[in-house]
């Protein structure tokens, strides 16, 4: 274009750029872009030009054509001459700023301009903009706007202004008053704060790199204080969540000291803007940097937030993500980064309160807790590597879940699981069963009404997609799927998952064929003869019954039956095949077993193979075996016509065996169990005869074994020995020998001989001879010790045995000889024989009681049980809420049967004496776990299965009480045991946690006397026992959070909490519960507030702030049904005046609050703008013009008011404060003085002041 030809197609575009058709503007901007582009500084001319020159254009005009010189300045920065960009930064300067109403989109445009020319002008620009940002006045809207866009785009260049910047916004922010101001501010410290983070992160590329975080901290703390005591209140939705995002930037550029110092404050008060907003993206975004800060600092005070931030975070994680709506996954994603936070800082409790929430009955709380473990298994590695075994175990809870949503969780964990190596631990075969399990589900036959619902065809999808992933993008799952997916082909269960497996099976061996690993080959004998149940499946499928019969005539010819392994695989291969095809394979058994193969080989095939007469019975095992599978197989309405002619006859005529090879003597255990216990017998003649009986028994055992006739073994040899001091018929000596008898037995006896052996000596414990009873003891304990270690899946059989033997057993020695056996299977199978003797029926019988006292026989292992019983009742259901009836509303709490049992179970321990270093090594877990226990226990129905039978038990509660008296007299607490042990103390106390504020005084001082018993005289346990009872103030079971609130609310009414060390904690617990949801909680917690002042009256002043906010938040409570908690929180505020110094900075910090805050109501404008202006926080003030100029506008606004003025203000003569005092004086003296100027009443009011002065005389001065 010539020059002249540009300026007509630029102005002819200008005049377009008026179109309303928003295509058409877009073309404009383009076309006047490329013009722009080509000669920059005369098309910005033009655009500049018209603008003056058509000062009326209308907005949507002007925008366009702004919008269009912001495009030119970014595409050719460069090239624009410096003149053209001061009067470019001018015009916009200008535009934005010209009308002092908020107009978005034109001030918008101009914004855009000057941000775009200050990436490159930052000096000139700053130049411009704070002219119009002076000290004391409120800057344009877009002023500060503009600062906070420059500070994002051009960290570099800004970060060296901010700090001047924000000296001058602090003053401004005391002064703003209209919500889009203080949002714009907010907005824009939020943004500083982030351009500060920023350029400190990357000091190495910044133009000054002796910047530091502490040159902005004092700057940032000021302008913290205005936003976190005042803004943030504010009733906009959209202000406060602005103000909480800069709180979270800012956080980072605090002081550590002073953060520390608000943490109490500010986590509660964020987490309260969950339920005060519906949108909780930018909340939990300012949360995760709040927290990043704090854990960064290494803060102290964090610990005691945990339980209130988990159980806000896990409500977040349970809302349901909407992925068509951005900002709930961003939350979503958020949280989980602060659950991430937190996991690197308090990991034990984090995982306590996470997988105890797997058990919960709400589906969404599952789901949550699931999202947030596969969560932290893939981000926190290293943290997550010890709780790998832990979580291990807990998975295995949701694995049983019926929902498919929380299935679908499930596998998400497993995959996360998979790829951080917990499949190849032990368990790990369970989750990859879950996966095969889950792709083998059915069809959904009707469709769930839920759109949210998870249909089986989609799970089943999901767990394909799962397995393939584990097979090919998992390298280290290979020698883990590989031979083990081989042993899911089989079942008829897994049929429908035969095709995801294969796939999966073909991939694994050709990665293993082509790397030649050694493994590739399977050893199918090692594998259970995998290959014959695979072929008895595809029998079982086939419809072509010759070729059945064919195959199972070669499977028996070609089958190795000397090898036992195979010959089971064949049976079991060939009983699956006569599910379908019974009397073919019946047919085909009975044809072998007359077969030439049972007779001896000849011709040309004994040639080949030498048939003895081993292999002969070798191959009637396996027929043996054979029928034995099919009858397990075979179709029911089949089976009963042929067992007898079929089935039974033909094993009859194969089980007539010749034995030439090493087998055992199957009655050795059997024999020896009778012979052993009579080497005690009161007649000498009767021991020998029974020492020489098991002498010959073990000599025909080595036979067995195939030793031969003249083989002499040393041991055997050593039982003429023990014979020989049989003769002596002292007790001792024959008990001492008896167990050298055990020993020899317990060398030479087959494994397969034990469990009989043991049986038998179950029932010599019964003799009729007490001496053969003791024997029979002694001997079953010796063989415990030194081989019980390999009988782990009798344990719960042995149990069951000895608790029947226990009933009928008189002899003392026994019963404690059985104890013993307890204690030794305990000790070689502790998780074991815990679950069995739990799972007793309740109440417990007095044997199983006497089973469990046994157990708190050795403290090493009292000690051991009651660790796993107390963290079991840490994260158990205590109980479920269940209709009691149809026709009756409401539910009622009936209790689970395991915690029940194990509160039982640990009250019969501790009554063994020898548990006391068990129970004071554990005291303070093991009370704070029976206290909530009888917290949970309040109000709770024994199951419906109990209520007809039990005596012994008589109500839920009382096994908590009695289990808990039982610890405290263990623990030799004999001062805390003399208030219990009054007349329904405990259970007055146990009413009182649960409803308080509902029973009367008299009986308050009753129910308390447990904690203040506590407090008195258990003092150096007290830290131990408040750290162990803080999770559960988290728990969601109200009756828990009220026992412990309730438990550390009467500790604070006594001065060891001061003692201790444990005040701060305490005390941080309390704040957090004010907040509860639970009322009862909320009163208990002011009330505990209030104590302090009682028990630490000297610490009043350090916590005044902290005390004053509660007890008038506790007075404005308005969820508060009876006024319980307003009436505690006055009750409370009395306690804490008394010990307020008046000149506390706090009580004055809060009177000037309460002040402002208050000023609106008044109704007076003049007032309100003084207490605004004048009533600031960091401003000083002068008491008397204060005074003067309150006095004359309460008597210009309120006239009649002033009697009521005069009176109120005249009872303050008598405070105990000299400042008071003073301050009344000045009031009524400034009121009557100014009454007389305005009314100008000066005879009445020289009256007034010879009345006035007279009276403060006497009232005052004397």
């Amino acid at each position: 274009f010539s020059e002249s030809g540009l300026k007509k197609v630029t102005l002819a575009l200008l005049d377009a750029a008026n179109d309303r058709d928003p295509v058409v503007q877009e073309q404009v901007r383009k076309s006047i872009l490329t013009l722009g582009n080509q000669q920059p500084d005369k098309v910005l001319s033009m655009c500049q030009d018209y603008l003056l020159k058509h000062p009326k254009l209308v907005v949507g005009h002007r925008v366009v054509i702004l919008q269009t010189i912001e495009l030119v300045v970014k595409s050719r920065i460069d090239d624009i001459s410096y003149p053209k960009i001061k009067s470019v930064i001018q015009l916009a300067s200008d535009e934005m700023t010209k009308s002092k109403e908020v107009v978005p989109e034109w001030q918008q445009a101009a914004s855009n301009i000057l941000v775009a020319v200050g990436n490159k002008y930052i000096n000139d620009i700053m130049e411009e903009i704070l002219g119009k940002f002076r000290p004391g006045v409120l800057p344009h809207f877009f002023v500060v706007q503009t600062l906070a866009n420059l500070s994002d785009s051009n960290v570099y260049g800004m970060v060296p202004f901010l700090n001047a910047i924000m000296g001058t916004m602090l003053p401004m922010l005391g002064m703003t008053k209209q919500d889009n101001m203080k949002w714009v501010f907010s907005s824009a410290l939020c943004h500083f704060s982030e351009s500060i983070l920023e350029y400190l992160a990357n000091l190495d590329k910044a133009p000054d790199p002796t910047v530091r975080k502490d040159t902005f901290s004092s700057e940032i703390y000021s302008a913290y204080d205005i936003l976190f005591n005042s803004w943030i209140q504010s009733r906009e939705s959209k202000l406060r969540l602005t103000v909480a995002e800069a709180l979270g930037s800012m956080s980072h550029l605090m002081a550590h000291d002073k953060l520390e110092e608000q943490l109490p404050k500010l986590l509660p008060t964020v987490l309260g803007l969950y339920k005060k907003n519906s949108e909780h993206y930018i909340i939990s975004k300012s949360l995760s940097q709040i927290l990043e800060a704090s854990v960064n600092m290494g803060s102290r005070v964090l610990e005691t937030q945990i339980d209130g931030l988990l159980v806000a975070l896990h409500q977040q994680i349970c809302s349901p993500m909407d992925f068509s709506n951005p900002p709930t996954v961003k939350n979503h994603n958020e949280v989980l980064r602060c659950f991430t936070i937190l996991a690197n800082t308090f990991p034990d409790r984090l995982m306590v309160f996470v997988l105890q929430r797997l058990e919960n009955s709400n589906e969404r709380n599952r789901m949550g807790s699931l999202a947030v473990l596969r969560h932290l298994i893939n981000s926190s590695t290293s943290i997550m590597e010890t709780k790998r075994l832990l979580i291990l175990v807990s998975i295995r809870q949701p694995l049983a879940d019926h929902s498919n949503k929380v299935k679908k969780r499930v596998v998400q964990v497993i995959s996360a699981m998979a790829h951080h190596g917990y499949l190849e631990l032990e368990g790990g075969d369970l989750l990859v069963r879950f996966i095969i399990q889950h792709c083998a589900l059915p069809d959904t036959y009707h469709r769930p009404p839920d759109p949210e619902e998870v249909t089986n065809e989609a799970l089943r999808s999901m767990c394909d997609n799962t397995l393939h992933l584990f097979t090919t993008t998992v390298g280290r799952l290979t020698d883990v799927l590989w031979p083990m997916l081989l042993c899911y082909l089989t079942p008829n269960q897994y049929a429908n998952a035969t095709t995801p497996l294969c796939k999966s099976l073909i991939l694994l061996a050709n990665k293993k064929q082509t790397a030649q690993e050694p493994n590739f080959i399977i050893d199918f004998n090692a594998q259970g003869s995998f290959l014959y149940r695979c072929i008895g499946v595809i029998l079982q499928q086939c419809y072509n019954k010759e070729l059945v019969r064919k195959q199972l005539q070669e499977i028996l010819i070609g089958t190795r039956h000397n090898d036992a392994i195979e010959r089971t695989g064949v049976a079991m291969g060939i009983g699956l095949c006569a599910s379908s095809h019974l009397d073919g394979t019946l047919e085909k058994l009975e044809e072998f077993g007359k077969s030439d193969a049972f007779r001896k080989a000849s011709g040309i095939f004994g040639l080949l193979k030498d048939k003895n007469d081993v292999d002969v019975e070798k191959m009637k095992s396996t027929l043996i075996l054979c029928y034995g599978y099919v009858a397990l197989h075979a179709p029911e309405d089949k089976l009963l016509t042929r067992i007898d002619s079929d089935i039974l006859h033909n094993i009859s005529k194969n089980f007539n065996t010749k034995v030439k090879q090493s087998v055992t003597f199957h009655n050795l255990g059997a024999l020896v169990g009778r012979l052993a216990p009579r080497c005690t017998d009161p007649n000498p003649e009767v021991r020998r005869a029974a020492i020489d009986c098991v002498y010959r028994l073990m000599y025909i055992q080595l036979r067995y074994e195939g030793f031969s006739l003249d083989y002499k073994d040393d041991s055997v040899e050593g039982l003429l020995d023990v014979r020989e001091k049989l003769s002596n018929p002292d007790n001792t000596v024959l008990y001492k020998t008896c167990s050298e008898l055990t020993k020899i037995i317990s060398k030479r006896l087959p494994q397969q001989q034990l469990s009989t052996l043991l049986f038998m000596l179950y029932d010599g414990l019964v003799d009729s001879q007490s001496n053969c009873s003791r024997a029979s003891s002694v001997i079953l304990n010796t063989l415990l010790k030194n081989r019980g270690a390999g009988l782990q899946d009798l344990v719960p059989e042995m149990l069951e045995v000895l608790h029947n033997r226990l009933q009928v057993i008189g002899e003392e020695q026994v019963k404690v000889a059985i104890g013993q056996s307890i204690l030794i299977l305990a000790t070689q199978h502790l998780q074991t024989v815990v679950n069995t003797l739990v799972a007793y029926p309740l109440p417990y019988d007095s044997w199983s009681c006497e089973m469990w006292i046994a157990l708190g026989a050795d403290s090493t292992l009292a000690l051991q049980i009651m660790e796993m019983i107390i963290e079991k009742l840490n994260v158990m259901v205590p109980y479920v809420d269940k209709k009691e009836s149809m026709l009756r509303p409401g539910l009622t709490k009936v209790a689970t049967s395991q915690p029940l049992a194990m509160t039982c179970a640990l009250r019969e321990m501790m009554l063994n004496g020898q548990s006391a270093d068990a129970v004071a090594y554990l005291f303070p877990k093991l009370f704070s776990a029976l206290l909530v226990r009888l917290g949970s226990s309040v109000g709770v129905q024994l199951p419906k299965d109990l209520n007809n039978i039990c005596v012994s038990l008589c109500c839920v509660l009382r096994v908590a009480v009695e289990a808990l008296r039982i610890l405290l007299g263990r623990a030799q607490l004999d001062a805390v045991m003399k208030p219990l042990d009054q007349e329904g103390s405990l259970e007055l106390s146990c009413c009182f946690l649960s409803h308080c504020g509902k029973i009367k005084c008299d009986h308050f001082e009753e129910a308390i006397l447990s904690n203040r018993a506590m407090a008195k005289h258990a003092g150096p346990r007290l830290p131990s026992i408040v750290e162990s009872l803080c999770p559960s103030l988290c728990n969601i079971y109200e009756c828990q959070r009220i026992t412990v609130t309730a438990f550390f609310s009467e500790l604070l009414n006594h001065h060891v909490v001061t003692e201790l060390m444990i005040l701060d904690m305490l005390m941080n617990n309390m704040m957090e519960r004010i907040t509860d949801t639970c009322g009862t909680v909320r009163m208990l917690a002011v009330r505990g507030l209030g104590n302090i002042a009682v028990g630490s009256p000297e610490k009043v002043n350090k916590y005044a702030k902290e005390l004053l906010a509660a007890m008038s938040s506790g007075m404005e409570e308005n969820d508060d049904p009876g006024k319980l908690i307003t009436l505690e929180a006055m009750s409370g505020m009395s306690k804490i005046l008394i010990y307020l110094d008046q000149k506390n900075v706090h009580l004055l910090v809060a009177c000037k609050y309460a002040m402002r805050i208050c000023a609106p109501v008044i109704g007076s404008e003049q007032i309100s703008a003084m207490f605004q202006n004048h009533l600031l926080e960091e401003k000083g003030l002068h008491h008397g013009e204060f005074i003067n100029d309150l006095t004359k506008y309460l008597i210009q606004d309120f006239p009649g008011m002033l009697n009521f003025y005069h009176i109120t203000v005249i009872q303050f003569f008598k405070s105990n404060w000299a400042e008071i005092r003073a301050s009344a004086a000045m009031f009524i003296g400034k009121k009557i003085y100014i009454y007389s100027i305005v009314f100008k009443k000066k005879k009445e009011t020289f009256f007034l002041v010879l009345m006035y002065f007279s009276y403060c005389y006497f009232v005052v001065v004397l």
